[in-house]
């Protein structure tokens, strides 16, 4: 007679967990090949989400002061352009001003690393140094050629870069105009008995990332104002573009704020020395104090807070998928699926507190 061997119930519990874990990482690398596959169009779609949820309340308001909601959108769009473009031409008049005294700084500072280098420690002499000039110069000339595909490849970009523009204003505008329908029609796509749950964490999900962008927006607004007023009043040139840098820049917790944090303290001392750079970098580290601990725990809220630990996870994740743009919304989404999260699991608990409560709200035809 044949031994019968059983299967322990740990085993047994590990491998139903394991199939479905697989299930899930293969559901979930394939959501993620197609984002990335059409990224072209993707990623100008989380723009305009981001842009929508900022601005969606200036045109609801405008509408409640009895502007038709068509004008009201055209209003806010075209607000938002002149505002953009009106700071890239504030930055690129900067720039045509001060780059001039700016390059003079820089190569008066490589006179004086050439100064400091033949002095001791490194009493390094003029062939030395000529030599060690002479070599960086070879090796850019021997990129020419990967510096012309590189060129090429930005015209590429570039191409791409003003097609994703236009189809993110195109979105944010319909965004803004009529999103409750298209967030209905695509409730309607779902099996009936599973439209509650997704249209309410759906709005969950919109409440938070409109908290979330607005707080962000107030965060990097003060942390621009800040160190730009600082580079202002060190003489820092660039001042104003620093500002937009560390604007941007801000949008990207932690890793955004301490790299344009740290290119205003590298222009603070090739333009004016390490006196003002050292300045600057208190200024810098001032500002971020406050940011890191009045505003984002002020502005932002239980409700909306990430862990820092996911926020570094989040970033670096979506830097592997999409780069500097992946970055840019791994937080925000990383926030709203937490929001999310939060709101099913809370609505489980409700349910099984009363479960006599949970009605079917869809039991009438749609």
């Amino acid at each position: 007679m044949s031994e019968r061997y059983e299967v322990p119930p740990g085993v047994e519990a590990a491998t139903q967990w394991a199939w479905r874990l697989i299930v899930l990482a293969v559901a979930g690398l394939g959501l993620l090949w197609l984002l990335r596959f059409f990224s072209e169009i993707t990623v100008p779609i989380a723009i305009a989400m981001l842009g929508t949820a900022l601005t969606i309340n200036a045109v609801d308001w405008l509408q409640a002061k009895g502007i038709p909601r068509l004008a009201a959108t055209f209003i806010v769009v075209l607000s938002l352009l002149v505002l953009f473009f009106g700071m890239l031409t504030l930055v690129g008049q900067q720039f045509s001003t001060q780059f001039t005294d700016l390059r003079a700084n820089v190569v008066e500072g490589i006179t004086q690393v050439q100064d400091w280098a033949k002095d001791p420690p490194l009493n390094l002499s003029d062939n030395q140094i000529q030599s060690y000039i002479d070599s960086a110069k070879q090796t850019i000339s021997a990129s020419d050629t990967a510096l012309l595909s590189t060129v090429g490849s930005v015209g590429t970009t570039v191409t791409h870069v003003l097609a994703g523009f236009f189809i993110a204003l195109f979105a944010a505008f319909f965004f803004l105009y009529e999103g409750q329908r298209i967030w209905s029609w695509i409730v309607a796509i779902f099996p009936r008995s599973a439209r509650p749950k997704i249209d309410s964490s759906g709005h969950n999900a919109w409440n938070t990332l409109t908290q979330f962008v607005r707080a962000t927006v107030l965060v990097a607004l003060v942390d621009a104002l800040g160190i730009a007023i600082a580079a202002w009043v060190l003489g820092v040139p660039l001042s104003f573009a620093i500002g937009v840098l560390v604007f941007l820049g801000a949008f990207v917790p932690i890793i955004g704020a301490l790299v344009s944090g740290m290119v205003a303290v590298l222009v603070a001392l090739v333009a004016q020395g390490p006196v003002v750079a050292l300045f600057m970098l208190i200024a810098v580290v001032v500002v971020q104090q406050i940011e890191s601990h009045v505003l984002q725990p002020f502005l932002m809220g239980r409700f909306v807070s990430v862990h820092p630990l996911a926020i570094i996870l989040a970033i670096a994740g979506g830097i592997a998928v999409a780069g500097v743009i992946g970055a840019l919304i791994a937080v925000p989404l990383a926030a709203t699926l937490n929001g999310v999260v939060r709101h099913l699991v809370d609505t489980a608990q409700e349910y099984q507190d009363d479960p006599e409560d949970d009605v079917d709200v869809e039991s009438e035809p749609a």
